[in-house]
């Protein structure tokens, strides 16, 4: 384990709280080509996994579906270090960072579909949570869930 990650390993509660507040995280599958790929997904946590959703095809679906093991990590950059640094490499940031490794699957059960595309929608756009969304959409949407394998987070202050 690296220096950082010891020094400056997040505990569980504040791992947890931000994957509560980030609105973005990244996803990274592996491709046929053998090369990585990593997408921007909304996203919710539901019973400690990962679920994010997006259109019914593509290049991630089709990464998942041949390897599901994927990196997932979310980050917020707080702000720069640097009061009376004098020389830029002695300048640092504030952040917090989460990387989830685990195993991903496309969801078919529609009932969980629906469960995870409401969360979404209640992390996003609580204003617009009691609103109904229909069958039609809920099974075009594709719902990926990942159960995680590994979970780390670190942070710089």
């Amino acid at each position: 384990m690296q220096h950082r990650m010891k020094e400056f390993t997040m505990k569980a509660d504040s791992v947890d709280a931000l994957l509560e507040r980030a609105k973005v995280g990244r996803i990274s599958t592996l491709g046929a080509d053998g090369y990585p790929y990593t997408v921007a997904v909304h996203f919710a946590v539901l019973d400690g996994k990962v679920y994010f959703h997006g259109l019914g095809q593509g290049e991630k679906l089709d990464n998942i579906k041949n390897d599901g093991r994927v990196c997932f990590e979310v980050d917020e950059y707080i702000r720069l270090m640097a009061d009376g640094v004098t020389f830029p490499c002695d300048a640092d940031a504030e952040y917090e960072s989460v990387v989830i490794r685990g195993d991903a699957v496309i969801l078919e059960d529609s009932d969980l579909k629906k469960a995870v595309l409401m969360e979404i929608i209640r992390k996003y756009m609580p204003h617009l949570a009691e609103l109904p969304v229909s069958d039609a959409r809920i099974q075009s949407a594709a719902v990926v869930q990942i159960t995680p394998v590994s979970i780390t987070g670190k942070y710089h202050r």
